[in-house]
């Protein structure tokens, strides 16, 4: 049941996240359009951060090398988290150059982080927000109690952390995936 819950909320927040890739937002200026500046993103980041809403459509968030994709909404409460990945909204978007989180279920819900485990150094991580299109590579993988809350910390570069409890069908502890920006450019006309 809570699969088929999850995929209805995915339907409709596809049909948000077009809406929000719509609206107005500040195009990059310049000739080269195959890449976005750090102070263009961070413009555009700061402009999207104050029309989200808790629970609305976020971005979208790929996982190529194991063939999973979503929707993600703003925020990681248990309402939101039925929807599919959530934003932490404590940290930082994509392209603001701080720590990005993003929270999801392993075994309910459709499950968006169940195989996390399987992610390598090098793996890539594609975050595609109405601003822009952000590439991340995996660093590494560690498993950490509930109240490393260390991991969402700011460090000197961007990063996404995915953050799932571990192990399966349990909450005692967080498998949590760290991963570097390589690459930003605009979203897709």
């Amino acid at each position: 049941m809570s699969a088929l819950v999850a995929a209805r909320n995915q339907n409709a927040l596809e049909r948000q996240l077009v809406d929000n890739g719509q609206a107005t937002l500040a195009k990059p200026r310049g000739n080269d359009r195959s890449r976005l500046t750090r102070s263009e993103a961070a413009a555009m980041a700061s402009a999207y951060a104050r029309r989200l809403r808790p629970g609305r459509a976020f971005g979208r968030l790929s996982l190529p090398t194991l063939d999973r994709g979503y929707v993600m909404v703003e925020g990681a409460d248990t309402a939101s988290l039925r929807k599919g990945p959530g934003h932490l909204s404590d940290t930082s978007l994509p392209g603001q150059g701080g720590t990005v989180a993003i929270a999801a279920h392993r075994t309910t819900y459709l499950a968006p982080f169940r195989t996390t485990d399987q992610l390598r150094r090098g793996d890539r991580l594609l975050v595609n927000m109405p601003y822009g299109r952000f590439t991340y590579r995996v660093e590494r993988t560690r498993i950490v109690q509930p109240t490393a809350l260390w991991v969402k910390r700011r460090v000197a570069y961007e990063r996404l952390v995915l953050i799932a409890c571990h192990p399966l069908y349990s909450a005692s502890q967080r498998i949590v995936v760290f991963a570097r920006l390589t690459q930003s450019a605009p979203a897709a006309s």
